[in-house]
């Protein structure tokens, strides 16, 4: 009995936190811009390098890894003080596609446009992490875009094609993505199944991002890069959808003691694999979108 009050306990603590949509822990998003960085054309290397190099933003190292680690460290750089980029940024993230109506109309807000004159950056509020993906790549295709924009543009786009492709980033089932899902299972840290799918599953891929990606740059065979180097962002959010509702919420067991989900290594196991696809993925259509973009900027 102490023991499972203990268990309550500890999962009425994490329930109580604020939800938030993470997307990819920061191994996640390194290894997928480490994927991408293998595919990128040598022209679009050179840009992105020179590009990065001239950031003087101090919140991550500059290399293509740490940035693609950015936009979530400028999202909770002022959360515990004004909260003004947090509260502006925080929705660009995600799209919450509802398994019982899928609709990522709706989702989406009916996609508010850009204000004229208004850049990506400063866009509104309630933006989908669809809409925001478009609108910071038309940005990087336009030549008039002034050059502190254009690397605003490139750093969200070096996390939001990661995070797009996060099973729970694209799918809600009135639990804000699975946040409010308590969950535990064997090697896992207990907590929300969102988290699980952010960072627990990734490392089970192993600790050092570079030789994840090496290991999964090394299963990705030519037919399977040029079948992902294509498509929209919208394609890759209902792509990500299906898999959620599929697996991440498909599979979960019956809820238990507490409404709390026990994960069988059935799970586990699956979501291991999903987590090791969605990551090629990501990295192969993040190269693809900046070789559409920067190889014709540097021409």
């Amino acid at each position: 009995m102490l023991r499972r009050s203990s268990i309550f306990a500890a999962f009425l603590v994490v329930s109580l936190l604020p939800a938030q949509a993470a997307g990819w822990g920061d191994e996640g998003h390194q290894i997928i811009a480490l994927i991408a960085e293998q595919y990128l054309q040598p022209a679009t290397r050179a840009e992105v390098v020179a590009m990065l190099a001239a950031d003087h933003d101090n919140l991550t190292a500059h290399d293509i890894a740490s940035e693609a680690t950015w936009a979530d460290r400028y999202r909770d750089s002022d959360r515990d003080g004004s909260g003004e980029r947090y509260r502006h940024t925080r929705q660009w993230h995600f799209v919450n596609i509802e398994l019982g109506s899928p609709n990522l109309d709706q989702a989406c807000r009916a996609h508010p446009p850009l204000p004229p004159g208004v850049p990506a950056s400063r866009g509104p509020a309630e933006a989908c992490i669809v809409d925001k993906i478009d609108q910071f790549t038309a940005e990087l295709t336009n030549p008039e875009t002034i050059p502190e924009e254009r690397l605003v543009a490139l750093k969200f786009l070096l996390h939001l094609v990661g995070d797009v492709h996060q099973p729970l980033h694209a799918a809600d089932d009135h639990d804000a993505g699975g946040n409010k899902k308590l969950v535990w299972g064997e090697g896992l840290h207990s907590g929300n199944l969102h988290h699980c799918w952010d960072v627990e599953f990734v490392k089970r891929l192993g600790i050092d991002p570079r030789q994840v990606a090496a290991a999964l740059i090394g299963q990705i065979s030519e037919p399977q890069r040029k079948e992902w180097s294509s498509g929209t962002p919208a394609d890759w959010a209902m792509e990500a959808f299906a898999l959620a509702r599929r697996d991440a919420y498909g599979l979960l067991p019956r809820p238990g003691d507490y409404g709390t989900y026990g994960l069988p290594p059935a799970y586990t196991e699956q979501a291991e694999q999903d987590v090791a696809l969605q990551l090629s993925r990501a990295g192969i259509r993040l190269a693809f979108v900046l070789n559409q973009v920067l190889a014709k900027a540097a021409n």
